[in-house]
């Protein structure tokens, strides 16, 4: 997963550049520190309100995608990454992302 890190790492660093034009190495730096919201989006659906206020305790709400397919991986609400959702091996309670591809990069991840 270090190789999927350093080439989404790399694609910020393009974008921060790219957006820093004739920054400083020190501004940079302070660039790469600033938190940015990341978003996975498992799916979404559509419903008539009148179905929405009959949701309870234990309603399942179906979603467009579907198990397998993969999920965006949004950046302050733009798509930057596609992957598959897996379970981390290290706190098995949890959920993770393995990004298979950088979106506006021509190099895709296997």
């Amino acid at each position: 997963m270090s190789d999927v890190s350093s080439e989404f790492d790399g694609e910020l660093s393009s974008a921060a550049v790219a957006a820093g034009a004739g920054a400083t190495p020190r501004n940079l730096e302070s660039i790469m520190r600033i938190p940015v919201g990341v978003q996975v989006m498992l799916g979404s659906t559509v419903m008539p309100v009148a179905d929405l206020m009959k949701l309870a305790k234990g309603a399942i709400v179906p979603l467009d995608h579907g198990i397998g397919e993969p999920v965006d991986v949004l950046v302050n609400g733009r798509v930057v990454a596609r992957g598959e959702m897996v379970v981390l091996d290290d706190d098995p309670s949890r959920l993770g992302v393995r990004l298979t591809e950088i979106v506006g990069s021509t190099s895709h991840l296997a």
